[in-house]
């Protein structure tokens, strides 16, 4: 097992992106600087897509240049085609993350073009990522299953996965949109796609609709994945996923590797008040735990 993990906060985008109220814009650039205050370096900040399939993230450019540039952060934009690309290019993103989904009908909804258009897509960006010398990573969604699909064989998440990677990428992440997945659904998908592509660094998304999302975790740990997303609270979920409960939360998961002496460089106190700020924000309870029940043991109190 790692003796460090990375987390990618995913907060400011997933989190907020299917928020029926409008998060302003100063919202947002203050969630960006508290997970930078906990210590969080890599940070998917917005996405750039059509703003009116997705209302929230409709001032990404303007969100990024309100960033400080100064702190070390890697700011990360989200992207599912080459004008998403360019407008992450050119709006400054550290990285940028395109988005492939392993369902045809998924990738419809979700891309507007099924899966091996989007593909084809991503050659060009990835072509244009290397001319422009901007790190890139490949998200594969639904990669555990598909609400209008069902199953999503393994054989067709590896598949994608070396077609990907075939155009060069820095990392590939496999996501559970629809957080259906087990523990050992994730040993066997991460193995499989390791074992197909040798070296590459493998990344971790889950969602926590059905209460499995922090055993996927230390499953996903134990197949030697060294990078996971999450996102503070636990806010989010994708406008296609029923149900969606959220993702992982940043402080959950820290507190569960912390627990396991893995080194995370993420301050589980300032998260915490991130997440309880968050609230305030969105009005109601996060679903994280830890900001309920609290740090053990209790970290003392400065008199």
């Amino acid at each position: 097992m790692a003796g460090s993990i990375e987390i990618v906060e995913v907060s400011p985008r997933d989190g907020l992106q299917n928020e029926a109220v409008l998060v302003s814009t100063e919202a947002k650039v203050e969630l960006v600087n508290r997970a930078i205050a906990a210590g969080l370096r890599r940070i998917e900040v917005t996405s750039f897509v059509n703003p009116k399939r997705v209302p929230q993230m409709a001032d990404a450019e303007v969100v990024l240049s309100a960033l400080p540039k100064d702190k070390g952060v890697s700011y990360i934009g989200l992207a599912l085609n080459g004008r998403g690309f360019d407008r992450a290019l050119a709006a400054g993103a550290s990285e940028v993350n395109y988005v492939l989904v392993a369902s045809d009908t998924f990738s419809n909804r979700n891309n507007g073009a099924p899966t091996l258009d989007t593909l084809t897509g991503w050659a060009e960006v990835a072509a244009a990522a290397r001319a422009a010398k901007i790190p890139t990573s490949i998200t594969i969604g639904a990669a555990f299953g598909c609400p209008f699909e069902g199953e999503v064989p393994v054989e067709r998440v590896v598949e994608i996965a070396k077609r990907a990677a075939e155009h060069g990428t820095d990392e590939i992440a496999l996501a559970d949109t629809i957080g259906v997945g087990s523990p050992a659904d994730v040993v066997e998908r991460f193995t499989a796609v390791a074992k197909a592509l040798p070296g590459m660094r493998l990344r971790a998304h889950f969602h926590n609709t059905r209460n499995t999302g922090i055993a996927n975790a230390y499953a996903a740990i134990t197949a030697g994945v060294t990078v996971l997303d999450s996102s503070l609270g636990g806010v989010g979920g994708c406008p296609f996923a029923p149900a969606a409960t959220g993702n992982i939360p940043t402080e959950d998961l820290i507190y569960m590797l912390n627990r396991m002496k893995v080194e995370t460089g993420v301050d589980l106190a300032t998260a915490i008040e991130g997440a309880k700020w968050l609230e305030g924000v969105l009005g109601r309870q996060n679903p994280a735990m830890l900001g309920r029940a609290g740090i053990f043991p209790p970290v003392p109190k400065v008199a």
